[in-house]
């Protein structure tokens, strides 16, 4: 599918319907305390690009989030794609926007948290295709079972 990707406020109605479908999807799956949701207000935040995908008649139908945490070290925050059109590849064509930023900042290492529970299966893909290999608990993040964590790294 041919989106078009740019980097975005996130206080905006329809990232905040994006924000509030994923955080719905992402509900019954992982317990509440293993869950490490964002608003937008914190998505707005000076460390944090926020890029959306939006499809021919600009309805944003993805989105994905690059997080610099400084020394070089990334973090990909937020990935959804609309339930209908996911294995259209844009999730992939997010990823790939998240690291052409990122080797721009100079970042050389990407990581991130998704779940580890069923349901999880289309983010695993999308990174694993992506290149990103599993890797012990990354961050501050718990490693509590309920977690898969991921890595990424490049000259």
């Amino acid at each position: 599918m041919t989106v078009s990707i740019a980097a975005e406020t996130p206080l905006q109605d329809d990232v905040r319907t994006l924000v509030a479908e994923l955080n719905a999807y992402l509900m019954p799956l992982t317990p509440p305390e293993f869950q490490f949701q964002m608003t937008v207000e914190e998505m707005a935040e000076a460390t944090l690009t926020l890029f959306i995908a939006r499809d021919a008649s600009m309805r944003a139908v993805g989105m994905a989030a690059l997080k610099e945490h400084g020394d070089g070290l990334g973090e990909v925050k937020r990935m959804y794609t609309l339930p209908d059109l996911r294995g259209q590849r844009v999730g992939a064509q997010l990823l790939a926007r998240i690291e052409e930023l990122a080797r721009e900042k100079g970042i050389v290492h990407l990581v991130l948290e998704t779940g580890e529970a069923q349901g999880f299966e289309p983010a695993w893909r999308v990174y694993e295709r992506g290149g990103f290999q599993v890797c012990g608990a990354v961050l501050d993040y718990p490693d509590s079972g309920y977690s898969r964590f991921y890595e990424k790294k490049f000259a």
